[in-house]
């Protein structure tokens, strides 16, 4: 199974609100639409919830008696209840659901019905044959209240005591657990209280291959099986996940040298972070120079173009590495001989040709590349980036990427995905309800897995996944010393699922775990969609949620400003700010007239004025209209645009893996005679509104590159040939592979096959190194200038304004005063003069980074200083400090 990226769908009123980190929408494959039609066959309507509540739709009545049936003819007596109101918090999209009482004289046979098929039936009182309705059960909340309190305490997995190990795995509904060792069963005993199932062996277990055998009922197939099963706590594995390990990965030989004394570079706290996101397999595929091509050794390859040029972006500023998934998922096949490869010439075909992309998808299934949202074992390093699979180099590699990181000057973020797996159900990629069945995935109201991430959810919300969820991060802090973590669908998270995890990591020290755990930085999508939306479930981990707690997440609002319209638009060339809308339009009638261009426009610069701020709900400015507001009343397709209680708590950014990187974004909507220059000056402008915003800044890797992968929207899966970055400016930046994937991107192909071959949209060497270094030079400029490091709402509020704002504003000129600097955002294609009346007299001149930086262009920027204007070139930013004369 190669299911997609996890995604999401949405009704097309909500489409306008998504952001770039969930709006990728992929057409679900028919294998991954089978593995989720099967994850949950039989209906199962009515949950326990605790040991003495049962909540089903159905109505009691004075005619009808109700009964929970088990394995065997046993029966546990129903009678009619209420909720309390404990229970109707902890179950909100239950509280309105009739509720039956166990009788008190059966509460003792709950744990043995549990291990076997159960059946809610209503039948007509005084018949027990007659039956009126039926249904399965669900149990994840009866486990919690028998299991939950001592099985959080429990250690899982291999744990090492004076060089013996002891396996354990939670397993409370299983019949029976036994360890299959080397090719040998080993009985395990079952601890009643906590439901986990341990044995311990002899020193020479060590590095053993294992699986666990359960025997246990599963409600998809309806029917009691024996599955042998890796362990969802493995610390290490064999290729292609086939068999854990049992692996100590505190072992002297699984550590680099320089392991135990590593030094990282000072941590920055996320309110000041500048963060590349890179996929590892993109890192270094197609960069000649390095040693060790799409392996996590590349970063160890000091020499090489890729590392290089991050060792020059930590230089300017750049403060973390945020790795896209490098857990151990279950989409592509290990062993490099085992991988196939595109057979045909790519680079002989035309730049507009479908050969490439119908090339890529022959392979897709079986080939290398995967972006990794596909879960199989969430605390191993995956395999197919290290140089062998099979056994503990893949751990050894990781340590040594992150040591290779530290050394280019990175701390090391990992993208983790714990929303949702691979798969569910008896398939065979299927982990953790094999051991569990309908524990641990998320069951919608009918029975079956919730399914709005396009892949099987998971169910943070009960206490054993929270706990996994938990555990393996402090692992991966502590064990690989990772040092920030993005969460993918945050807000498929309880907040007191992440807040827990935040608790956690703060108890680390260096002293006792080698890591300073407050240290470690933690933001996520914050996205509001799917069964959970609106709170339904919990108090999710979303945006407005999030806020005040010091854990970030990505905000949309002046990312959608920024590149104008969204990736489900059926024209791409809807502009926004940086891409022209109103002052450099491209003819599309989707943009509208005139006039609501220039509404348009003037409203998505009040956009970025609040992601300027940090996305601050209670940041004031005038706005375009005129008004006194604040970011909150200033409105994202219905929502509040600032929703950030401080600095920190919204993650501004212009492109993330999802959806088209950014110059394939403004490639689309910039006119189609817009010139290589001025396409590599609209990215750079498209950039300073994150780099320059309070708060952290995220960019994808290569986009400073103008890094293009050939208009390719959704490229999980679409091979080294659209993803690879090519960190020589020679090689090109990915512009012209060919036509991108059909699957996700055919209908924009009338768009695309024209501007493939427009000689205006491939950049050379001088644009491509030219837009890299003006960026740098404003990423320096951002890191080094204290005013961009707010600490409070409030320091916000005093340092920063926007003296043009109002109905007199300059369509696509935004200007910024920021306690000593003044910064104009010029995205017109054209030299703006901005008044500053307050300022006259006051000396301002070119910052001295970009006075004697790469960009002669922004170089020719001015200061009157009698009359307090700021003159900046077209498509430009340009900042200025006060303290020397100008002209």
């Amino acid at each position: 199974m190669k299911p997609p990226r996890a995604t999401l769908f949405r009704t097309a009123a909500a489409l306008a609100t998504l952001a770039l980190g969930a709006a990728a929408v992929p057409a679900v494959s028919q294998t991954a639409r089978a593995a989720a039609t099967r994850t949950q066959a039989a209906t199962a309507e009515a949950q326990w919830i605790d040991r003495a509540t049962v909540v089903w739709k159905v109505e009691h009545t004075a005619a009808t008696a109700e009964e929970l049936r088990y394995a065997g003819g046993g029966t546990l007596r129903l009678a009619p209840a209420t909720l309390t109101d404990a229970q109707k918090a902890a179950y909100p999209h239950l509280a309105d659901r009739p509720a039956y009482r166990l009788d008190p004289r059966d509460r003792d046979k709950a744990a043995t019905a549990l291990r076997g098929p159960l059946t809610v039936v209503q039948r007509a009182a005084g018949d027990r044959d007659h039956v009126l309705h039926r249904t399965g059960v669900q149990i994840p909340g009866v486990l919690d209240d028998l299991y939950a309190d001592r099985a959080r305490r429990a250690r899982l997995g291999p744990v090492f005591h004076g060089g013996r190990p002891t396996l354990s795995v939670w397993a409370p509904t299983a019949r029976s657990v036994s360890l299959d060792l080397d090719g040998r069963t080993v009985a395990m005993r079952r601890d009643p209280g906590s439901g986990v199932w341990s044995v311990t062996g002899s020193p020479d277990w060590r590095d053993k291959q294992y699986r666990y055998r359960i025997r246990v009922w599963a409600p998809t197939v309806g029917k009691t099986v024996t599955n042998e099963v890796t362990d969802p706590y493995s610390t290490a594995l064999t290729a292609d996940s086939a068999r854990s390990l049992v692996t100590d990965l505190a072992d002297p030989r699984l550590a680099p040298a320089g392991w135990a004394s590593l030094k990282k570079p000072e941590a920055v706290p996320l309110r000041d972070a500048r963060i590349q996101e890179l996929q590892i397999r993109d890192f270094s595929i197609a960069d000649r120079t390095s040693a060790h091509p799409g392996q996590y050794l590349a970063f160890t390859d000091r020499g090489s173009d890729g590392l290089r040029h991050l060792t020059r972006l930590a230089r300017s500023g750049t403060s973390y590495v945020h790795l896209l998934p490098a857990f151990d998922f279950g989409t592509v096949p290990e062993r490099r001989s085992d991988q196939a490869r595109p057979g045909c010439e790519l680079a002989a075909l035309p730049a507009d040709s479908d050969q490439q992309q119908k090339c890529v998808a022959q392979a897709a299934d079986r080939d290398g590349y995967n972006w990794g949202y596909d879960p199989l074992h969430y605390t191993v390093p995956e395999g197919s980036y290290a140089s062998d699979p099979e056994g503990p180099a893949r751990t050894r590699e990781f340590r040594r990427m992150v040591q290779g990181l530290a050394h280019a000057g990175l701390r090391t973020v990992m993208d983790v995905v714990y929303n949702h797996t691979v798969a569910a159900g008896q398939d065979d990629k299927s982990v953790l309800d094999r051991i569990v069945p309908g524990y641990y995935q998320r069951l919608l109201d009918d029975g079956s897995v919730a399914t709005s991430t396009c892949c099987p959810g998971t169910a943070p919300e009960h206490a054993m996944m929270g706990k996994l969820v938990v555990d393996s991060i402090v692992t991966w802090a502590r064990e690989y010393k990772v040092d920030g973590f993005r969460f993918d669908l945050m807000g498929h998270h309880p907040k007191a699922n992440i807040l827990a995890v935040r608790k956690a990591l703060d108890a680390l020290t260096p002293a006792k775990d080698g890591v300073d755990g407050k240290s470690i930085i933690l933001y996520g999508e914050g996205w509001d969609f799917g069964e959970a939306a609106g709170d339904a479930r919990f108090v999710q981990a979303t945006q407005r949620n999030m806020a005040g707690t010091g854990i970030a997440t990505f905000s949309d609002r002046a990312r959608d400003a920024v590149r104008g319209g969204g990736p489900f638009d059926e024209d791409p060339r809807v502009q926004g700010f940086a891409s022209g809308l109103f002052t450099d339009p491209n003819g599309s009638p989707a943009n509208g007239g005139p006039d609501e261009q220039r509404a348009r426009l003037l409203h998505a610069q009040d956009l970025i004025k609040v992601g300027l701020s940090g996305n601050l709900a209670d940041y004031t400015f005038t706005d375009t209209a005129g008004r006194r507001v604040k970011g909150s009343e200033v409105d994202y397709n219905g929502s509040p645009a600032g929703y950030a209680a401080a600095p920190g708590d919204a993650l501004a950014y212009a492109d993330a893996h999802d959806n088209e990187t950014l110059y394939d974004a403004l490639a689309y909507k910039l006119p189609a005679t817009t010139s290589a220059a001025d396409r590599a000056r609209a990215q750079v402008v498209a950039l300073a509104t994150a780099t320059l915003s309070q708060g952290p800044a995220l960019s994808q890797a290569g986009t400073d590159l103008l890094r293009s992968k050939s208009l390719d929207r959704n490229s999980f899966d679409s091979g080294d040939w659209f993803n690879a970055i090519h960190w020589d400016c020679a090689s090109g930046n990915g512009f012209g592979r060919g036509l991108p994937p059909a699957a996700d991107n055919e209908p924009k192909w009338p768009y695309a096959k024209a501007l493939l071959t427009n000689p205006a949209a491939r950049p050379g060497c001088a644009e491509i190194t030219g837009a890299s270094a003006a960026y740098r030079d404003l990423l320096r400029i951002s890191t080094t200038e204290k005013a961009f490091s707010q600490t409070t709402a409030e320091g916000v509020r005093q340092a920063l304004s926007f003296p043009l704002s109002g109905t007199g504003e300059t369509p696509g000129v935004i200007t910024m005063r920021l306690g000593p600097l003044v910064v104009v955002f010029n995205a017109t294609p054209s030299r703006q003069s901005q008044t500053v009346p307050a300022l006259a007299g006051t000396p301002y001149a070119l910052h001295p980074v970009q006075a004697h930086g790469a960009d002669a262009t922004v170089r020719t920027s001015g200061y009157e200083r009698a009359t307090g204007t700021f003159a900046v070139p077209g498509r430009t930013v340009a900042v200025f400090r006060a303290g020397a004369a100008g002209r």
